[in-house]
């Protein structure tokens, strides 16, 4: 391996001896420095998983402070006769629903014509008719000698479209029909056509018969007769909207929606659990460096980390504790709830529990009230002291970067003195491998006056 010479060649003071130097004073100067800064990026990195876990945390805990939560109505339908649907809040309530009648649409339709561009009226005739529905007459439709059945149908569907609905049925060859059918149901959707005139066919003009007719819907609720005139009933029971699919008898349960309670309830804990394993494993003390958590050392962290777990047996107004309701912490500090509890509190009185979680009056025992901020609502606040902003993470954060910033200012410091310590020791070898080499060439000099002075 060649040798690097800062002179001419003494191969005695060489760059590579400074290099070695070099290495030397930067493993003790500047390597230390750059674990330093890897170590408090990883913090940073660090505090950005937590302060992730905690929000999604404080997220699961509002939609259970969520008092709608517990105002959400399921409808369960035994039988195929009816579908109800039921808002929030609606009453709960469970009764019987036996469809007699649907309401049905008044259809009508015309006398028979050949074809659908056939004219409905008389050569050299011209007029207009009414086309009465539901009570109402929309009048003066205008028709001439070249108005077609098909242009007439056309005709009531612009004018009339938002009342009834006109199509032409070829029922064979030579036989075509004008069907208008109510768009709304009821016994009140009568339809007819009168013309102001004598030009309108007789097909039309007194020709209309009747294919069905028009209906009110009648059931019965809870043994009550009931009659609307559509089959979409919104106005019976507060909440409710009830639609009629066929005759028969249907029992209608209408209750708390439990299903997205548990699911609300099963995101918190997976959120909790995932929050205090990650804490758990960042504040772990351990020998093994490969073990120990990155803030093993950080009371801060721990301290979080300890209210947290704490909260689970503190929270609850003073009105009780979350246990109370089927939590429970197990050895390993996972939580898990007994839905059987739950379902028996909220069974019981739905109210407490509500007021209890998600705040407002509590009915004790002695049938006193306490007004209580409910036990998530405490949670959520105790959680965002430490991550809104300008709180404890973020103060945590700040000061993190802050170090970091020193850490590297401390680097560039030691670097530039190391720079220009070395700088001038290049060119002090420079000068000493240049005297070395003189000298080493003197002394070549004089071992070969030598060498030739003995040969005689």
């Amino acid at each position: 391996m060649g040798i690097s010479s800062l002179g001419v060649g003494s191969s005695i003071l060489t760059q590579d001896v400074l290099d070695q130097l070099r290495a030397a004073d930067e493993a003790g100067q500047i390597v230390p420095v750059d674990l330093s800064i890897a170590n408090e990026n990883d913090k940073k990195d660090a505090l950005k998983i937590i302060d992730a876990n905690m929000q999604n945390l404080i997220d699961s805990i509002d939609d259970i402070k969520r008092h709608g939560l517990y105002d959400e109505r399921e409808a369960t339908v035994s039988g195929s006769s009816v579908e109800v649907s039921a808002i929030i809040n609606s009453d709960v309530q469970e009764f019987s629903l036996d469809v007699i009648t649907l309401a049905t649409k008044q259809i009508e339709q015309s006398g028979a014509f050949g074809a659908k561009d056939e004219k409905i009226a008389a050569a050299g005739t011209s007029g207009t008719f009414d086309l009465n529905i539901d009570g109402a007459s929309i009048a003066n439709i205008t028709y001439d000698e070249e108005t077609s059945l098909e242009d007439l149908k056309n005709l009531i569907n612009n004018e009339a479209g938002d009342k009834v609905s006109a199509t032409i049925i070829q029922i064979n060859d030579t036989d075509f029909r004008l069907f208008i059918s109510s768009v709304e149901t009821g016994d009140s959707q009568d339809i007819s056509i009168s013309d102001n005139g004598t030009g309108l066919s007789a097909n039309l003009d007194g020709g209309m018969s009747t294919i069905q007719t028009g209906v009110d819907s009648h059931f019965q609720f809870n043994g009550q007769d009931i009659y609307r005139s559509s089959n979409v009933v919104d106005d019976l029971a507060s909440g409710l909207t009830i639609t009629l699919k066929e005759v028969g008898s249907s029992d209608v349960s209408v209750a708390q929606n439990r299903d997205t309670i548990m699911e609300k309830f099963d995101n918190f804990m997976k959120h909790y659990n995932a929050a205090v394993t990650e804490l758990d494993k960042m504040t772990k003390a351990s020998v093994d460096s490969d073990e120990k958590g990155i803030f093993s050392g950080e009371s801060t962290i721990k301290n979080m980390k300890r209210t947290i777990e704490s909260m689970v047996n503190t929270i609850g107004g003073g009105v009780g504790y979350i246990n109370d309701y089927g939590f429970d912490i197990d050895k390993d500090g996972e939580m898990t709830l007994d839905k059987d509890v739950l379902n028996t509190a909220l069974d019981t009185n739905p109210q407490n529990v509500e007021a209890f979680f998600a705040g407002g009056t509590f009915t004790n025992a002695d049938s006193s009230t306490t007004e209580v901020d409910g036990a998530f609502t405490e949670f959520s606040d105790i959680l965002q002291g430490y991550t809104n902003y300008n709180a404890t993470l973020d103060l945590f954060t700040t000061a993190i970067t802050d170090k970091i910033s020193a850490l590297e200012d401390k680097k560039i410091t030691a670097t530039e003195r190391l720079d220009a310590k070395y700088a001038i020791m290049k060119k002090q070898y420079a000068a000493y491998d240049l005297m070395i080499s003189k000298l080493s060439s003197a002394s070549s000099m004089f071992t070969q006056m030598a060498n030739t002075e003995n040969s005689y």
